[in-house]
């Protein structure tokens, strides 16, 4: 790669293990490092004037609280910043790390090529003349052919129907053979009762022509209440109707953090970000997207509601789903399959870099229902294929920025 087409990259990291393997995996990827410095000693001034295009920063609780120094950097919407986790980075080794540098190179460049050399050796399936194989073939010398003959000559031993059976066979003068129905039951075990002396059944119980009264139950009214319209959160008029889901993979950091940073205290729908993580960390996560957003950043939990003007990330685990219009949260892994469970007149779907295409089809049908589908344009974003799918289905594409003011539109 020539120097021109190398982006412009600031390492923000403390001294140690972390930052020289990022360090290396930057130069494998072809960046030109114009900074690399400690963000806790590091000028504000400084990180701006080295121009960079890309913010590579060792996320660790240590530095947290300096980062608010390089806001006016890091929401800059020319400029992409990339998290990664400070123990994490520090231990990759193998083919783990070689992996990470691939998805790193992937987000410089703008491009989804992700997989390992010699992929370009694709396979060719070979067709093969001949009929298929037969199940008789398949099961060629399995030796079940006495098994076969076994069962045949019991068969012929088996009653065909109620009286088949050929031990009381009696010859008719027209060749014809009957069945003795008293000889075929003494055979089996079962006696016939003497016809002078036929078994009688116990009478059956009488039944009275009135039935008994029913007993009147005794309720006291006198303690009974009337729940009033508009009593709290318990009440029907205060439950959460409808949601805004929002996906991203790869790259979605950067795009959720822009989105979260426009939208406004007090937004009326609950926002659950769905963003995967192959570190899993989303306690880290939460705390990213809390230093930007205007509301609350809460992990999602299981067994809870999802509260308007909240900002839920989603963890691996866990799932939102819709009861009568509410939205809560439940164990599970699939969460494609409750897209078509929100109600559409107020719930909207937005599909960022790097999101699974499994949610373009889903999506795009809530969309023809009256829910507001969007997905991230192209600029600035790293995996452009279902934002792109979702458009060829004829959704609106923005910048995250662009994104939450359709949002902020359309609710507040």
């Amino acid at each position: 790669m020539s120097v021109s087409e190398a982006k412009r990259v600031a390492l923000l990291a403390r001294p140690g293990e972390a930052r020289e393997r990022l360090r290396v995996a930057l130069h494998e990827a072809g960046a030109d490092i114009v900074l690399e410095d400690d963000p806790n000693t590091l000028d504000a001034e400084a990180l701006g004037g080295s121009a960079p295009q890309v913010v590579l920063v060792a996320l660790e609780p240590a530095i947290e609280d300096s980062l608010e120094r390089f806001d006016s950097v890091l929401h800059d919407p020319a400029v992409a910043v990339i998290f990664d986790e400070a123990d994490l980075a520090a231990c990759r080794q193998g083919w783990d790390a070689q992996r990470w540098a691939r998805h790193l190179a992937a987000k410089l460049h703008g491009h989804r090529d992700v997989l390992p050399p010699g992929r370009e050796e694709d396979v060719v399936l070979q067709l093969e003349p001949g009929l298929p194989v037969t199940p008789a073939q398949l099961h060629e010398g399995d030796g079940i052919a006495r098994h076969l003959e076994e069962a045949a000559d019991r068969a012929l031993d088996l009653p065909s129907d109620d009286f088949a059976y050929t031990g009381g066979l009696q010859a008719r003068p027209s060749g014809d053979q009957v069945v003795d129905a008293d000889d075929w039951l003494r055979t089996v075990g079962l006696e016939t009762a003497p016809a002078s002396s036929p078994a009688v059944p116990p009478p059956l119980p009488e039944v009275p022509s009135v039935p008994p009264p029913v007993p009147t139950p005794k309720f006291d009214l006198s303690s009974l209440e009337l729940e009033p319209l508009d009593a709290g959160s318990t009440s029907a008029a205060a439950r959460v109707q409808g949601a805004v889901l929002v996906f991203a993979g790869i790259g979605g950091p950067d795009a959720v953090r822009k989105l979260l940073a426009e939208l406004p205290e007090g937004f009326p729908k609950p926002l659950l970000v769905h963003l995967r993580l192959d570190g899993g960390r989303y306690d880290n996560l939460v705390r990213q997207m809390e230093r930007v957003a205007h509301m609350p950043v809460v992990l999602a939990e299981a067994g809870t509601p999802a509260e308007a003007g909240h900002i839920y990330v989603l963890p691996g685990d866990v799932v939102p789903f819709v009861d009568a219009g509410q939205v809560a949260f439940r164990p599970g892994a699939v969460i494609h399959t409750m897209i078509p469970q929100l109600p559409p007149a107020d719930s909207a779907v937005l599909l960022l870099s790097g999101s699974d295409s499994a949610l373009v089809d889903p999506a795009a049908t809530l969309g023809t229902q009256g829910a507001l589908v969007l997905g991230q344009s192209q600029e600035g974003c790293y995996d452009p294929a279902a934002p792109r799918a979702l458009a060829a289905r004829g959704a609106d594409l923005g910048t995250p920025v662009q994104l939450a003011q359709r949002l902020t539109d359309r609710w507040f």
